[in-house]
């Protein structure tokens, strides 16, 4: 049964069947041995059921080592499962039309994820086992900068599927990428958002030196001109509920409204005057263009909210800006190249520290105490967990901001206004408050509701919210049609020559030109420059071309 799943021949009710003979084996067998036998399968699918779904459902790998499912291990690492080989072979040939729509075809917003996106896929580039990954991001970086006019790849007219209802709560990238998909098979979604403006965290805590607002604009204006329509200041649990969706005829909804509550960080003294979430920091001048931080500032956590709160808060005339975080560098969750550009813009990381309590005078924040860690045995994350030590110190601060975790409150999100106590619909959540759902049909526990991105997953990237978006999409045309309509996710061969017997290029990788430290740490100008047409060129030139005859 293992054999069909790595070739993509894996059925639904596999994975059961492998469980129930594990089981049997366990139970029937007459030797000790025997008795174990099935249970590393057992224990592969209490742990990677998702890993088995995927190879069923999408016939994917993820990590590339089915060479059944694998066509190009950087295309199988993308969550949206992007042609990077494609799309970078087209670059090389200067078809930049051609490799925007390529890319447009399995996730539509190119220019933003040539800024933000964390590249999964460079990670498992082959050509880094010779010398470096090719600098996929850079290359498609410099593709989308060539675009005058918006490339779309083929949008498909139905009138049936115009008639028919999807509402979408939410107009962050999983709410945005379930639209542009369905209305590329005729659908006309309308999407609710809370906000005044649409991009969730990609325009709440995002900061413009890494993406610059025109450019979320560009693509968003792309989706609405496809035939979607946003409702703005519109909030699930406060202005309307599920069940008025319902009673609006909407035959499906899909559930998109990210992970917008801050966790707070539980020590003395977290209620004083200058503490602030990183989400609330970041958003508050995102959307309002302006922000009073203090001269010296704290930031609590190692992740990209904790990166982009201190960058910004430097941006913004702090004079000492200090990260502190409870692990090592190691295991900072943030993205590396961020944490070096910090580094670089002045700003101090405080690895294995924890804060003990925030000191504060006449109730507002005057300094932080803090206890020095050390690395300990493995905990449950899989990394070696911090231990105090004796030592404590205090750091001098005048606003803190924590980037500890998000959450989300179900309880006020499932609220029907028009209702005294009780839920509009039940959506059943897991031990986190996060929805749960089938994680094949995306389904939640009320069959038309469906839901994904940082919802589902708690905070996570944008592409991954983009591939959510997009199965949805898949899932909720099933459901309301019956059909499994979905012309995105065949293959599709591009006519770029490729002679497989000519030698590797030779050209090393290149750095991304950026704005000198000094010149960008006090304004909100974009970082990256991006490579010329030349470097491009030569830099496309390094892809090893993996799927070539595949």
């Amino acid at each position: 049964l293992q054999g069909k799943f790595e070739v993509g021949k894996g059925e639904e009710g596999d994975v059961e069947k492998l469980i129930s003979l594990g089981q049997m084996i366990n139970k029937t067998a007459l030797c000790g041995l025997g008795k174990t036998a099935a249970n590393p399968v057992l224990s592969t699918i209490r742990y990677f059921r998702h890993e088995y779904d995927e190879h069923i459902r999408d016939k994917k790998c993820s990590v590339g080592v089915c060479a059944g499912l694998t066509r190009a291990s950087c295309q199988s690492a993308c969550p949206a499962g992007v042609d990077v080989p494609g799309f970078v072979s087209l670059v090389k040939e200067k078809c930049y039309e051609d490799a925007i729509k390529l890319h447009r075809n399995r996730n539509p917003f190119a220019t933003i994820c040539s800024r933000v996106c964390f590249h999964p896929c460079e990670s498992k580039c082959r050509r880094d086992a010779f010398d470096s990954a090719v600098a996929i991001r850079a290359v498609k970086r410099f593709m989308v900068d060539q675009e005058s006019d918006i490339q779309l790849p083929t949008v498909y007219e139905s009138k049936e599927n115009a008639n028919r209802r999807v509402a979408i709560i939410g107009a962050g990238p999983a709410g945005l990428s379930c639209a542009y998909f369905l209305a590329r098979i005729g659908y006309r979604p309308v999407i609710y958002e809370s906000e005044a403006v649409a991009g969730g965290m990609m325009v709440q805590a995002i900061p413009q030196y890494r993406l610059p607002r025109n450019l979320l604009d560009k693509e968003i204006k792309m989706i609405t001109e496809m035939g979607v329509t946003i409702k703005y200041n519109k909030k699930l649990g406060r202005d309307f509920s599920l069940d008025d969706l319902r009673k609006e005829s909407f035959e499906s909804v899909f559930l998109a409204v990210g992970a917008p509550n801050s966790v707070a960080l539980d020590i003395p003294g977290n209620q004083s005057i200058g503490i602030f979430s990183a989400l609330d920091f970041l958003k508050i001048y995102n959307l309002q263009g302006k922000f009073e931080v203090g001269k010296e500032v704290i930031v609590i956590g190692g992740g990209n909210a904790a990166i982009d709160s201190a960058r910004v808060a430097k941006r913004l005339g702090a004079n000492n800006v200090t990260i502190v975080y409870r692990r090592s560098r190691e295991d900072m969750p943030a993205y590396e190249e961020e944490i070096n550009d910090a580094i670089n813009e002045g700003i101090l990381i405080k690895t294995l520290v924890a804060p003990l309590e925030v000191i504060s005078k006449n109730n507002r924040v005057s300094g932080l105490k803090c206890v020095k860690m050390t690395v300990s045995e493995y905990d449950r994350s899989g990394r070696k967990g911090p231990k105090e030590t004796e030592e404590k110190f205090t750091i001098i601060a005048d606003q803190i901001v924590m980037a500890v975790s998000q959450k989300l409150d179900s309880k006020s999100l499932f609220h029907d206004p028009n209702k005294v106590g009780g839920p509009s619909v039940e959506v059943e959540v897991d031990r986190y408050g996060f929805v749960k759902i089938d994680s094949i049909s995306r389904q939640t526990s009320t069959p038309w509701l469906f839901s994904g991105g940082d919802a589902v997953r708690g905070p996570a990237s944008v592409v991954d919210a983009i591939a959510d978006g997009e199965k949805a999409a898949v899932e909720i045309n099933k459901f309301i049609t019956s059909k499994y309509n979905s012309p995105w996710r065949l293959q599709q061969r591009n006519n770029v020559h490729f002679d497989p017997d000519a030698e590797p290029s030779t050209t090393e990788r290149a750095a991304v030109p950026k704005i000198a430290a000094e010149k960008r740490k006090n304004n909100f100008a974009e970082v990256e420059l991006g490579y010329s047409e030349e470097v491009t060129i030569k830099q496309a030139e390094r892809c090893l071309r993996c799927d070539y005859g595949k």
